[in-house]
């Protein structure tokens, strides 16, 4: 039984990554300020004998032994993270030094959630690890983008300097049950919009495309990199290739939803990427992982969720 360390853990991705930990039969700390994560994310772990819950920021040193840590705190959604953009890099960049300092005093393997935003709007098309990027440093994203860079060089520089088992991994657009409703990420969008018959709100032309991992597939790349051996470092891309544009996502929402919701278009965000795709060849090579399951299946389990969360919602209002 390994003592694992989750920040971020009652956010989307990291409740589901606890669930996987417990259910291989880790004794799991999630740690979470709850800023964008919820307690009724992992909720159902909460009288499991190897769960324990802590309100955290990672801005603040912690003190607790662990044997591995999987640094995941911070917002990743425009909307959250352009809401107090000094706090958002003081996560990336502060979250990643208390982490880093934390791995070093217990020696612990620690692996970052970076994300494929530090290759910005790219011009190399698909984006492999060794592409540097085109990122826009005082842009509106750029507390996200920029924070998430200097975590890598963090990880990198601990890695050099005192000999850190460190993993880094780029997650590309990532989404399934648990995402919040209103975190303006096109998935939950168009299934939000779709399902209450709002017109979807489509911006630029809708040819900007990006690439869906669903979240199941994700976590099982999150923990063959934590589980690779110590010599890979990464950073390694873990995202669904497939690429799609808005226009075609769109389609598909209301395709399976069912709904008659008309497209609106409005003008695109400053610095909105206008391709993403993973090359996710090194993570086949070095992980033997890629991902398994169509947008089709992962868009009905999320429709699902989204569907249960509005329902849910209107009989609380009625009542």
């Amino acid at each position: 039984m390994k003592r694992v360390l989750v920040t971020g853990g009652a956010g989307f991705l990291g409740s589901h990554l606890c669930d996987r930990l417990i259910a291989r039969g880790d004794d799991v700390l999630c740690a979470d300020n709850f800023f964008t994560g919820s307690k009724r994310n992992v909720s159902h772990l909460f009288t499991h004998p190897h769960f324990e819950l802590m309100r955290h920021d990672v801005t603040f040193p912690l003190y607790v032994e662990v044997d591995q840590i999987f640094n995941l705190a911070c917002p990743a959604s425009p909307v959250h993270y352009q809401f107090d953009p000094v706090q958002t890099t003081k996560t990336s960049v502060h979250g990643a030094i208390n982490m880093l300092g934390l791995a070093k005093r217990v020696r612990a393997r620690i692996l970052q959630a970076s994300t494929s935003e530090v290759y910005g709007d790219p011009e190399v098309h698909p984006q492999p690890e060794e592409y540097w990027g085109k990122v826009n440093p005082i842009g509106v994203r750029s507390c996200y983008d920029e924070g998430k860079r200097c975590a890598e060089t963090l990880f990198f520089d601990y890695h050099r300097q005192h000999n850190l088992e460190i993993k880094v991994m780029r997650i590309f657009n990532t989404y399934g049950p648990r995402m919040h409703p209103n975190d303006g990420r096109v998935v939950s969008n168009f299934i939000v919009q779709a399902l209450k018959g709002e017109d979807i709100s489509i911006y630029g032309d809708g040819q900007q495309t990006r690439s869906f991992c669903y979240v199941d597939d994700l976590i099982e790349g999150m923990l063959c990199m934590m589980d690779s051996p110590a010599e890979f470092t990464g950073p390694v891309n873990v995202g669904n290739p497939g690429e799609f544009t808005m226009l075609q996502l769109a389609e598909e929402v209301l395709r399976l939803t069912g709904s008659r919701s008309k497209l609106i278009f409005k003008p695109l965000p400053q610095d909105d990427p206008r391709q993403r795709k993973p090359d996710i060849a090194l993570a086949q090579e070095k992980l033997g992982w890629q991902p398994r399951v169509s947008l089709e299946d992962g868009l009905k389990e999320t429709i699902e969720y989204f569907r249960g969360i509005i329902e849910h919602a209107d009989f609380a209002t009625r009542s």
